[in-house]
């Protein structure tokens, strides 16, 4: 699925399926890229051919820089900015329900709600340099909708350390450390040729009993349909302060200067 600015596309080879998505602005999620993505997930996780899934982003640079802040600045009321955060929602939503293991391979820096999908993956494999950070609460809104996927997956410690000190990078390191990274490695190479090799075994493993393990490591989610719907309104409604338009102005100011 193409757009005007950058696609998501998958392909299936030998029961893997590859999800990747791309945007021009440092792979950056505007509404149509998240509603592909959390379709495509959707599409993939119920074909039979499917017995694993990877899901990636393009190039050799920033994994995702998280919501498009020209998206963001657009919003001009609550039903428009929780439509906009919902698009994050459906995303881990479908990331969750699906029955097949999902790998997720990072290549380098994640912000905000890519933070959120990357520990929505059942298993990531990163690059050294692959740095965190949720910036959410920089610009006056708050990793709400992403929160309860980067809670469960490293803990209310960990969730809290990124939510509040939201300008600060958290190295790769300190990402495994805490369990958003399962593996990390010096180059991309060796990103994917640990990703191809977990793919393969996976794909040639049970897939009732990848299914059953799926459903016990997100046992207590069944409420995140309405969890994450509220947590979409209340993003949506926060958007609209002029605190978080003033922030998201100076920091396009701060990036559009010239180095």
């Amino acid at each position: 699925m193409k757009h005007a600015e950058g696609y998501v596309n998958h392909e299936i080879e030998h029961g893997i399926a590859t999800i990747e998505f791309f945007h021009p602005s440092s792979n950056s999620l505007p509404a149509a890229i998240l509603a592909d993505l959390a379709k495509t997930i959707n599409d993939v996780g119920i074909d039979s051919r499917v017995k694993v899934i990877v899901l990636r982003s393009a190039g050799d640079r920033a994994f995702c820089a998280g919501a498009s802040f020209d998206e963001l600045m657009a919003v001009r009321n609550v039903e428009e900015g929780t439509k906009f955060f919902s698009g994050f929602a459906n995303v881990i939503n479908a990331m969750r329900k699906c029955h097949k293991l999902i790998i997720g391979r990072v290549q380098g820096k994640a912000v905000g709600g890519a933070v959120g999908v990357i520990a929505a993956a059942d298993y990531a494999i990163a690059t050294e340099d692959s740095s965190v950070k949720l910036s959410e609460l920089a610009v006056g809104i708050g990793p709400f909708v992403v929160g309860p996927a980067v809670e469960r997956k490293i803990g209310l410690a960990g969730y809290s350390q990124l939510a509040i000190d939201a300008t600060e990078w958290r190295s790769a390191e300190w990402a495994k450390r805490h369990g958003l990274y399962s593996e990390i490695h010096k180059t991309i190479l060796d990103v994917d040729d640990s990703v191809n090799s977990l793919a393969d075994r996976l794909a040639h493993s049970s897939p009732d009993a990848m299914a059953q393990l799926k459903k016990v490591f997100w046992a207590g989610t069944e409420h995140w349909d309405i969890l994450l719907a509220d947590r979409s309104a209340i993003s949506g409604r926060l958007v609209l302060s002029d605190f978080t338009r003033n922030a998201i102005t100076a920091f396009k100011a701060k990036t559009a200067k010239p180095s």
